[in-house]
């Protein structure tokens, strides 16, 4: 997985399983190199070192001791200066050669506090272990003896690091992703003005709009490999495939790997297209945020739609039956992507009637609180 979600916050892969593995192996000759002729006390921070000192122990050639103490220091994702002790370490380690065991060092403040009770216990040695540390942000004098990796100032999860209670079961590591993009798959009935609100909104939040009819026309009309593709199964009557058409986005997609997000607009139709769309941002550390619908009264995009027939020149516009079907069809295929979306609680329905700018005002809360 390049991208995972933990309550309200999406993490992205930043060091692989082999990494963190290799990282455990290389502390693990350092610590045999050292206390092979002792008798340690390896002392896990818990809870997040537990991973790592079962990894560590398992690899240790001597013989040696088990214990535990747990401290805290975050709240969320936030660190606390006040780091006070759950739990102490049980026995006593007086006399005792300890290995202090931590998933990670950032500030030094729990390192800080677990010298002083080894102090109090009078131990006859200690060192620090730790898979992660973060020179940045360490602010204290003490040596950290045995260092897995050092990263940057990231907040991260996995291998028993967690964002509140979530995450430790990684065995990967993932940083939180700060700048998430806004990606919205835009829906609305014919008549609802969709296509008005999708400029806007471009121009509001520097998003990249794509029209799925808009990219099948280029690509048609410049002859593209995939327009090619595409138009000899439109020739002959068939539905486009989805792999051609999420190739084609995937294609818009890569002309703007900075943006801070895109519109998907007229796409996806169907569940299996809207999983693909998911598969073609997780390869990109993004997802969708939300499905936005405008809702409007059938009766009134009739009759919206009979007065732009009187100038748009379309014949699907004139013709009250042809209006009542085109809508029929929008609803049965918004339903099943509705309920896709839903299940994952991003699906938003916004009312769609008013001035242009009360319904962007209505669009603009929801796209505010993604």
């Amino acid at each position: 997985m390049k991208t995972v979600q933990l309550h309200d916050l999406v993490f992205e892969k930043c060091i692989s399983k082999t990494e963190v593995q290799q990282a455990v192996n290389g502390v693990a000759v350092r610590l045999n190199d050292r206390y092979a002729q002792q008798r340690p006390v390896f002392l896990t921070v818990l809870n997040g070192a537990f991973l790592f000192a079962a990894e560590l122990i398992k690899k240790f050639d001597g013989e040696c001791e088990l214990s535990f103490i747990k401290v805290a220091s975050y709240d969320g994702t936030k660190q606390k200066d006040e780091v006070f002790t759950v739990m102490g370490a049980e026995p006593s380690l007086k006399g005792r050669d300890v290995i202090v065991v931590e998933d990670i060092v950032d500030s030094g403040n729990t390192i800080e506090t677990i010298i002083q009770i080894l102090e109090q216990e009078e131990v006859a040695s200690f060192s620090i272990a730790t898979l992660f540390y973060k020179p940045q942000a360490y602010q204290k004098p003490y040596a950290i003896d045995f260092i897995g990796l050092e990263i940057p100032n990231d907040f991260v999860v996995g291998f028993g690091l967690d964002y509140n209670g979530l995450g430790r079961n990684l065995t990967a590591i993932y940083k939180l992703k700060q700048a998430q993009m806004k990606n919205l798959v835009l829906f609305g009935p014919p008549g609802a003005g969709k296509g008005t609100q999708a400029e806007v909104l471009k121009e509001k939040y520097h998003l990249v709009h794509i029209s799925t009819g808009d990219v099948f026309r280029y690509n048609i009309k410049n002859g593209t490999e995939l327009g090619t593709l595409a138009k000899s199964y439109m020739d002959k009557g068939q539905l486009v495939p989805d792999s051609v058409t999420i190739d084609m986005l995937k294609a818009e997609v890569e002309k703007s790997p900075n943006a801070n997000g895109f519109i998907f607009d007229g796409f996806p139709r169907t569940e299996a297209q809207a999983k693909s769309l998911a598969e073609l941002l997780e390869g990109m550390g993004t997802e969708i945020a939300a499905m936005v619908a405008l809702e409007v009264d059938d009766e009134v995009l009739v009759q919206r739609l009979l007065e732009r027939g009187k100038t748009s020149g379309r014949a699907d516009d004139a013709d009250e039956a042809v209006i009542r079907n085109r809508i029929a069809v929008y609803y049965a295929e918004t339903a099943i992507l509705k309920e896709f979306y839903e299940q994952q609680d991003k699906y938003h329905g916004v009312d769609g009637v008013g001035s242009v700018e009360e319904i962007t005002a209505r669009l603009s809360d929801v796209i505010d609180q993604l």
